[in-house]
């Protein structure tokens, strides 16, 4: 794809999602990327299907192996195959095993309606994966006093967006945070804060620079109809019966 925009997309949002995947490519950006890329191969290695897809500003995306077809969706700009509108996508009803929402939400101009997007295309049963911007970090604190796109960013906390998700039919599997070094511009203090990354998994930290969301679409079966309580009564008695004499009736009559 190329940079062109066709007639159909939004100017600003397009202009959003070019400035976001710019800032990856930055120094702080390739940083963040690269500890998140881990936590997804991590979690993607367990999950088999036929189609996962990809939303999201970044430039590089390794994919599953354990998947037949990964498919990357997004604006007219390089590595996109499908481009599409962030609330229309080209895809049927529970078209894929696995999507991903690599700071889509973060950079979204609707987030409600993306991950009503996402959440159709996930078939019963599949998952969800949602990589945000942590805002109860130095990362989230970072884009208040930030001159670079990163100001622009929505950066949604991972327990509001778990309610979202519970309100579309998923169920939370996993909650996992990284990036725990500063946001340092100078490669010498990214490296000598490296050893926090090790520290804050290791410990469970939720003060990471992202989130990583598993969630599972619920299956909706059949529910029984049920069925009514059958009440003992009692033992049935026989009712008395009245003998009429012939010899009375004839009087009678």
């Amino acid at each position: 794809m190329t940079d062109q925009a066709f007639a159909t997309v939004d100017a600003q949002w397009l202009s959003l999602m070019s400035a976001a995947r710019d800032w990856f490519a930055t120094p702080l950006g390739k940083q963040m990327l690269q500890e998140e890329q881990r936590l997804l191969r991590e979690e993607l290695a367990r999950f088999f299907g036929g189609y996962l897809v990809h939303y999201g500003p970044p430039g590089e995306f390794e994919g599953a192996g354990q998947i037949r077809c990964s498919v990357r969706l997004g604006p007219p700009l390089p590595g996109v195959q499908i481009v599409c509108e962030e609330q229309a996508w080209p895809l049927t009803e529970h078209a894929a095993d696995v999507v991903v929402l690599q700071h889509a939400l973060d950079f979204s101009l609707s987030p409600h309606a993306l991950l009503r997007e996402a959440a159709r295309s996930v078939r019963p049963g599949g998952h969800l994966l949602v990589v945000g911007i942590n805002p109860l970090s130095l990362w989230g604190l970072r884009r208040h006093f930030a001159g670079d796109v990163l100001r622009q960013a929505r950066c949604i906390g991972s327990s509001r967006v778990g309610d979202w998700l519970a309100l579309l039919g998923f169920a939370l599997e996993k909650r996992r945070f990284g990036c725990y070094r500063p946001p340092f511009s100078s490669s010498v203090w990214q490296s000598r804060t490296a050893r926090l990354e090790s520290w804050g998994e290791s410990w469970r930290m939720p003060g990471g620079g992202f989130y990583l969301l598993v969630v599972r679409k619920l299956v909706v079966g059949l529910r029984p109809l049920p069925q009514n309580r059958r009440e003992p009564i009692g033992k049935l008695l026989p009712l008395p019966v009245v003998k009429v004499s012939r010899r009375a009736s004839k009087h009678g009559a």
